[in-house]
């Protein structure tokens, strides 16, 4: 392969992605799928209807991996969650500080951007802070605190870190790694579909729409992008990823390196990656819906208190979120695709973390009055 072809590979891969991640930005503001939302609907509301939107996104995602890795389209042991580590530790600690946040700041990382692309100033600022703050657990201040606490804490498996795999080393036989996923798949299915309202309209959209989604990414990273022999390095690779390796959607570190990659525009070394078309593709997405319904309109801070909230909730989604290695579409959706123990772990921490933060903010409310 030429250096013309390659570069012409990975602009495609670029385009892809993007195209892929509009379409999920524009799913999200369309049906108004949202994790945070979920949590705080069952707890005041005990309306379970964005929570079944995750399940059965989530399901589907598991049924689109397990498809793409029987027919060979993608090789999941190049994939970003696919490690021998159960990173117990930082998925917990991360998770708890993610999913806190998360209901500070109104919204995940994926909601943020798709307010962003709805007109929200307020988003605007959640992600430039979540960029700054996810950017310095990567490398700066945070960083450091992260690799010499939580990172320590984890598991080394003699296999991979995922149900699938840990069942077919329990019991012998490839089939039982089938077998988990499309249990759990179809369980998730089960409860999901058990509410009629979960059959058709706006709720069964996000939840196919939103697996499908996630699917595609797989497929775009681990098989577009995907290179047997890198002609330059004649090692296995994965075209136009941070990691190195096959990923799906995941936004809180792609929002860092979205910053880093404006601000230091001019070196050459700062490229588009796939995360950074995500982010962006996800904004362009929702902007087109909300103008498409109308819904288009400029929203600022209520007053210094809401400013001071946004600003607490989006710094501890960064420090969370890359701690954690993953976000709520992260873990919750590209790593749950793959059944992940640390995806898991995580997923349920930030879920524990975004109900304590509804129940601060409701004690916050009362007080007030």
């Amino acid at each position: 392969m030429s250096d013309q072809e390659l570069v012409s590979l990975s602009q495609q891969v670029l385009w892809a992605s993007f195209a892929v991640a509009l379409a999920l930005g524009a799913l999200i503001q369309r049906t108004g799928f949202c994790t945070m939302g979920a949590v705080s609907d069952a707890m005041v509301l005990g309306d379970y209807a964005r929570a079944r939107q995750w399940a059965m996104a989530a399901a589907v995602a598991m049924l689109g991996v397990l498809a793409l890795a029987q027919s060979g389209q993608v090789d999941f042991k190049g994939a970003l969650y696919a490690t021998p580590r159960w990173a117990w530790g930082s998925a917990i600690a991360g998770g708890l500080l993610f999913g806190f946040g998360m209901v500070l700041a109104s919204g995940c990382a994926s909601k943020t951007l798709v307010r962003v692309g709805g007109g929200n100033l307020k988003a605007l600022v959640v992600m430039v802070v979540l960029g700054v703050s996810s950017f310095a657990t990567l490398k700066g201040i945070t960083a450091v605190a992260r690799s010499q606490t939580v990172d320590r804490l984890g598991t080394d498996l003699s296999t991979l870190a995922t149900l699938p795999a840990v069942a077919a080393g329990l019991s012998g036989s490839g089939m039982a790694a089938v077998a988990v996923t499309l249990v759990v798949a179809l369980l998730m299915l089960i409860w999901a579909l058990r509410d009629p309202a979960m059959r058709g309209g706006q709720n069964l959209l996000a939840g196919l729409g939103l697996g499908l989604c996630v699917t595609a990414m797989w497929w775009v990273s681990g098989h577009l992008g995907h290179l047997a022999e890198h002609p330059q390095t004649l090692e296995v690779a994965y075209l136009a990823t941070n990691s190195a390796r096959a990923e799906a959607f995941s936004f809180t570190a792609p929002i860092a390196y979205l910053l880093d990659w404006l601000m230091f525009f001019s070196d050459k070394n700062k490229v588009l990656s796939v995360g950074i078309v995500s982010v962006l593709g996800v904004v362009v997405g929702a902007a087109v819906v909300a103008k498409l319904e109308g819904s288009f309109r400029w929203q600022g801070f209520a007053d210094v208190p809401d400013l001071g909230r946004h600003l607490v909730g989006a710094a501890l989604m960064g420090v969370g979120g890359v701690t954690a290695l993953g976000c709520t579409v992260g873990h919750g959706l590209s790593g749950l695709s793959m059944l992940s123990l640390t995806s898991i772990t995580a997923v349920a921490a930030i879920v524990l973390g975004g109900m304590a933060g509804v129940k601060y903010q409701t004690w916050a409310l009362e007080r007030s009055l």
